[in-house]
């Protein structure tokens, strides 16, 4: 019993011993310091960043699918000069 107590005591103060030392300080201090430094690197989570390539992706995608539309519709309302860009097309890919 008594040395469970005298254990116990030793424990606790080797805990307070720890918990007062300059290394919990500089703990703080460093990890105070990465802090603000992180933040003024402007850095986005992993998930942000997956957000925003989901955007991209999509934004992509539509953008293709309007130029498509475009060059449908040019060649509907000005077909001499989409006839003229699929010939510039073609002698582009065969030199």
């Amino acid at each position: 019993m008594l040395s469970q107590k005298l254990f116990e005591e030793i424990s606790a103060k080797i805990s307070d011993t720890i918990a007062a030392s300059p290394a919990k300080d500089i703990e703080k201090n460093i990890k105070a310091m990465m802090a603000s430094t992180f933040s003024r690197m402007d850095l986005v989570t992993r998930e942000e960043f997956d957000v925003q390539q989901e955007v991209l992706v999509r934004t992509r995608e539509k953008l293709t699918a309007l130029e498509a539309r475009l060059a449908k519709l040019e060649s509907q309302v000005f077909p001499a000069e989409a006839e003229a860009a699929v010939e510039a097309a073609a002698e582009q890919g065969h030199s």
